[in-house]
């Protein structure tokens, strides 16, 4: 279980203020999926970053039950001089995991061939969330944070990972950012709506997903 408790996160460029949270109060549940929703720079992004310790709020407090994933999808999550292979045995001795283990499951997963072997800089944004996908999906984390990686690859490797990422929700949980709204119904159980630095939790995905439309139409 992860609670956010008045949490106040904004960024300042010049005079200009953006707040992304203001005084949030929500829990994701410890099992399932959460879909968050929003408009462009609405801070779904940051919202993950904060949950997962990369940023610090400006107010507030982050209570996280359990382990907890990297922004999937999040490109600093490894050493751009070390090669992939070099970063996921690294991540594993990291988090406690068998580095050989995880360096087959990485290697499978990922599709990444030779390119495997090369240094992490010289990676497409694409084939940096693959590596990124497959590193945490052969953790055991209580609670994934998936940034819009399923959207990357041909159509085979995203049925892969969606089919994956769905074997470890029905024991664990993620909170999930994706613009693919129909990957989001079928993935989510529950939603939010990140507007303005508010959040609307909705029970239904599909709910959430008209009433964001019909919002960005009406803007």
């Amino acid at each position: 279980m992860i609670r956010l408790i008045d949490v106040k996160k904004s960024f300042y460029s010049g005079a200009a203020k953006k707040t992304v949270a203001d005084e949030l109060n929500l829990v994701f549940p410890a099992r399932g999926a959460v879909a968050l929703i929003g408009r462009n720079g609405c801070g779904k992004s940051s919202l993950l970053k904060l949950i997962a310790g990369t940023l610090r709020p400006d107010h507030g407090e982050i209570d996280v039950r359990g382990s907890v994933s990297w922004p999937i999808g999040f490109a600093g999550s490894f050493h751009g001089d070390l090669t992939g292979r070099q970063n996921t045995r690294f991540v594993a001795r990291i988090y406690g995991v068998d580095t050989d283990a995880l360096e087959d499951f990485v290697r499978e997963v990922s599709e990444l061939g030779d390119q495997y072997f090369l240094p992490f800089r010289t990676y497409s944004s694409g084939m940096k969330a693959r590596l990124a996908f497959a590193v945490s999906m052969g953790i055991d984390f209580d609670t994934y944070l998936i940034d819009e990686v399923t959207s990357v690859g041909d159509a085979g490797f995203r049925e892969k990972s969606e089919a994956l990422l769905n074997a470890r929700l029905e024991r664990r949980a993620a909170i999930v950012v994706s613009h693919n709204l129909p990957l989001l119904e079928r993935l989510c159980d529950a939603a939010v709506i990140l507007e303005n630095g508010r959040a609307e939790w909705f029970d239904n995905v599909s709910t959430a997903i008209a009433t964001h439309r019909a919002r960005m139409k009406a803007a």
